[in-house]
């Protein structure tokens, strides 16, 4: 069987599209013309093919820049059970998830009844929080399920079982805006819904904690490398260059320690959501800015103080396996963005620049080129995670919600 792609709809693709959703929903459920040429427009169809034939697609809709509501998803029936719906929910997701600004919220309405639809939504990770009433045809009342962008926590001692039929069990579990739908079980031959218990953070306490050690981390940064700094002044063999780089460092951090401070004034006046802007600013400057200069420094400075070249080299190697290590790693800033060809190569640059700059001072040769590089190098890296990504992001391969 030939493979099928995915891609977004365009306006040549309607009678395709109509023809699908006639053969493959019910006549309830099929959007209304109107809303499927607007959807087109705004680009929130995506479909599947196979040979130049449609099968499958998804129709969303966005009422609002904050919600986006997924109005159908159909499938031919000879193409089911093939992953075509959890790609295309999964990609919708997925974009809304990279947009610039704000991420908004995902939903779908399911008959409670559905349970294939409801094993696909919570398997791409969704929740259904509540039962709402349907004023249209068809069932009475509709499962809400949202696709949860932040990790929460479940307690594993708070989880009971629904039969699906139930509804009116099922709406008095959901009441309380702490539990939801997180799985469809097999319960006495029929199938249930398993509701959990949530967790309620408390974000101003969560974002004042990491605004705090977004302060402490940078003040210690400083510290250290205004103490390097200090000493480059105080030698007359220390390169020039790397005087002017560590003064460069001292500038970004004290900058990063501003917009963390800042961060802290926008929690206490909670006049704006531009917590998670401030901090992304704060973190991205603090590291290329302040925390890679000062240590791709240290080998540098060790070799000028030092005349032994074994030693030196040895250590600046040591330190530049370390920064690759760390950069591959998910404690490493750039892990919470995507990565591109040219971000990659900008990652390597920044690893072999500790071993590079230590062999020119420790040789005698100049060091002006490989400063210059490496600041362009991290001048690049912070304009990309500034001006060409969006928000940070957790790890993508986590699940949604986890038992504490």
């Amino acid at each position: 069987m030939a493979a099928w792609s995915t891609r977004t709809a365009a306006s040549t693709d309607r009678d395709q599209l109509i023809a699908l959703l006639t053969d493959s929903c019910d006549t309830a459920v099929i959007p209304a013309p109107t809303l499927i040429d607007e959807a087109v427009e705004s680009r929130w169809v995506r479909v599947a093919e196979r040979e130049g034939t449609l099968v499958g697609c998804l129709v969303a809709e966005a009422p609002s820049p904050g919600h986006v509501r997924v109005a159908v998803i159909a499938v031919r029936s000879d193409s089911r059970r093939q992953g075509v719906a959890a790609r295309l929910l999964s990609e919708t997701v997925r974009t809304c998830s990279g947009r610039a600004d704000e991420t908004p919220l995902v939903s779908v309405l399911a008959d409670p009844r559905d349970v294939a639809l409801s094993r696909l939504l919570l398997g791409c990770g969704f929740l259904g929080t509540r039962l709402l009433r349907s004023s249209g045809p068809g069932t009475a009342v509709h499962l809400h399920y949202q696709h949860k962008s932040r990790v929460a926590y479940l307690d594993p001692d708070a989880r009971h079982l629904v039969p699906v039929g139930d509804q009116e069990q099922l709406a008095e579990s959901l009441a309380p805006s702490d539990h939801a739908v997180t799985a469809v079980v097999p319960l006495g031959g029929g199938q249930a819904f398993e509701i959990a218990r949530f967790e309620q953070d408390d974000p101003a306490a969560l974002q004042s904690g990491e605004a705090a050690a977004g302060i402490a981390f940078a003040g210690s940064i400083l510290a250290a490398i205004t103490f390097l700094l200090g000493f480059a002044f105080t030698s007359t063999r220390f390169p020039d260059d790397v005087r002017l780089l560590l003064i460069g460092a001292t500038f970004s951090t004290v900058l990063s320690l501003i917009l963390y401070a800042s961060a802290s004034g926008e929690l206490a006046r909670i006049r704006s959501n531009s917590f998670g802007r401030i901090m992304k600013w704060g973190n991205v400057l603090s590291e290329y800015g302040g925390v890679l200069p000062f240590l791709i420094s240290l080998p540098v400075t060790y070799a000028q103080a030092s005349d032994n070249v074994w030693t030196t080299m040895v250590l600046a190697l040591v330190l530049s396996a370390a920064v690759a290590w760390y950069e591959r790693s998910e404690f490493s800033i750039a892990h919470r963005f995507d990565r591109s060809p040219a971000e990659v190569a900008l990652t390597a640059l920044t690893a072999v620049s500790p071993a590079v700059g230590s062999g020119l001072v420790a040789t005698g040769a100049t060091s002006w080129p490989w400063t210059i590089v490496l600041v362009f190098t991290l001048s690049a890296r912070t304009w990309l995670y500034l001006f060409r990504r969006g928000a940070e992001a957790g790890i993508e391969e986590r699940r949604q919600w986890r038992i504490r």
